[in-house]
Parts: structure tokens; sequence; C-alpha cells
């Protein structure tokens, strides 16, 4: 007889396998991430069809898959789901439902297996509640809660972007609500935000540098090879509204949201899922959904 043992999950990821079964990728709080076998869940009377759907929250019973020398490990199997909590609200809301999935890729990316892993599943949990609790509107209120949501698991990770201070001085950014032309630079691979005026001093001080290098060479000059630290590449350029909108993302609640003007939350989610992207090494797939979508309903996407 195999091993038993109790968790309490919720499903991430589901696929077919065979003509009745499913394979469920599940986000554990005592095991973080199982998979495992949901036997006959794609039967029309399953007791464990609607269990094992997405974003399921079940208190689980799972028989440990044998192992041996010979063949590969066999996947666990879910025998019994007690089911503790649903989410329906996000999918009858389809830019819900694609925030949600979004989120979910980034936890499958960055959540571990056999070992607990409660605050990460804690703050999935909270942030697929405030979701689902959001009034159907236009959507810019769930590209702002989708942006809170990535912010906080990069938190988690130790990942956060540098958004209050300059990447290069270390002076603080304090954006200029009154100018609509002040700008601040994103810099993705020097880990945050960086101050034009300094990032065009810098250039200028090394442009020069170089050139007397150059100048200073003996003949012929390629007999010198001269080694220059990259300027910082400036990813995107944000107005002081965003700004402020990415500095706010550090706290428990969002910020209050205009829908009918803060479009700088497309901006931000933006340059949060290239920054994600870069961290993790791969892309996220379900921001397709969230382009397709809010690209239906808004003109601002970049």
């Amino acid at each position: 007889m195999s091993r038993t043992y109790q968790a309490t999950g919720i499903n991430l990821k589901t696929q077919a396998l065979g003509e009745s079964d499913k394979i469920v990728t599940i986000l554990t709080k005592e095991f973080g991430l199982i998979r495992a076998i949901a036997t006959g869940a794609r039967k029309h009377n399953s007791s464990l069809g609607g269990r094992s759907g997405m974003f399921v929250v079940n208190q689980l019973l799972i028989s440990q898959g044998r192992s041996s020398q010979s063949s590969t490990p066999t996947l666990d199997r879910i025998t019994q789901a007690e089911t503790i909590k649903t989410y329906p609200g996000l999918t009858k809301d389809l830019g819900k439902l694609a925030a949600s999935q979004y989120l979910a890729e980034i936890v499958l990316c960055q959540a571990l297996s056999e070992q607990p892993q409660e605050e990460i599943y804690e703050l999935l949990n909270e942030h697929l509640q405030r979701l689902e609790a959001l009034p159907k509107s236009q959507g810019l209120d769930v590209v702002a809660h989708l942006a809170h949501g990535v912010f906080h698991f990069l938190a988690l990770a130790g990942l956060t972007p540098q958004v209050q201070f300059c990447c290069l001085t270390q002076r603080l950014l304090t954006p200029d609500l009154t100018n609509p032309n002040w700008k601040v630079g994103f810099s993705i691979s020097a880990g945050g935000t960086i101050c034009l005026q300094a990032w065009e001093q810098l250039r200028k001080e090394k442009d020069k540098q170089r050139k007397e290098e150059i100048s200073s060479a003996p003949n012929p000059p390629y007999q010198t090879v001269v080694h220059h630290q990259d300027l910082p590449k400036i990813s995107r350029r944000l107005g002081a509204k965003e700004l402020n909108m990415l500095q706010h993302l550090s706290q428990p609640e969002i910020m209050q949201i205009d829908a009918a003007s803060d479009y700088g939350w497309l901006s931000v989610e933006q340059i949060l899922r290239q920054y994600t992207q870069y961290h993790l090494g791969r892309p996220i797939r379900s921001a397709t959904l969230i382009d397709s979508y809010f690209a239906a309903n808004h003109d601002a996407i970049v």
C-alpha cells in the first residue's frame, strides 16, 4: 500500500490524461507545488470533476505515487477532495480570469516543491479574492490590481524593482504631478528607476572619456583594448503619474483608481511584465490574454 498524506491546496493548472483523468498542479501550504492525478475527473458524474477545476481550494487526501529503480516514479493520486473555497466570479469575467491566470503563472515559476509555501499560498488567495470582489467595469481596475499582485509576488521573491530612488545616484525620486513633461527612466537591467538627467550626464562623461582614450592611444589604435561599463539601457520612460502608481504598489492596498482616466496602469503593467519576465527567464504566456482583452477595450496598450 502506498502512503497517503493530507494537504490544503489551490489548483493552478490542469491537463487531460487519457480518456477520463486529469493531471492537476496544485499549490499547497504544506508541501508547495505538487502534481497529482485526479482519477476520472473528466467523467460526467465524477466527484472530482468540479473539485479539480481552476482556482478551487480543496482539503486533499493524496496517495503517494510509487517509485522503482527500473522506471520513472508515478504521480501521486488524489483520493479525496473536500472543497473549502472557490472563485466563481473569476470565470464569469474574462479580464479577471486573464489576470488570475497571469498571477498563477508567476506562482508556478516561483513556488517550490517538497517544502511549505504558506506565504505564497496566502498571497495568491488574497489577490484572487481582491480580483473577484471588483465590480464589472471598464477593466483598468483589473490592470491596477494585477500590477499590485505582480509587485507583491516580486517582493516576496526578493526581486522588487527600485522605484523610490534612482538606481544611478540613489537619490529620492519625487514625481512632479504638476508637470506633464516630467519623465523618469526605468531600466530592467539596472533594477528600477533612473533619473534621466543623471543618465544623460553619465552618457556624456563616458563619451568624452572614450574619445580621450582613443585619441591618446598609440598607433595603430586597435592595439589598445579599452573596456567600458555599458550605460544602463532605458527600457521605458514613465511620466510622473505612472511613477506615482509604481511607488504606491508596495502598499498593502491599491491606490484609488479613476477608471475613466488612469490609463497609466497599462504602462505600469507592461514594465512590470517585462521586468518579471527578465527575472523569470521566460515569457508570461497568459499576458497575451491581457493584451487581447484590453486591446479590444482601450487604445492605450503599448
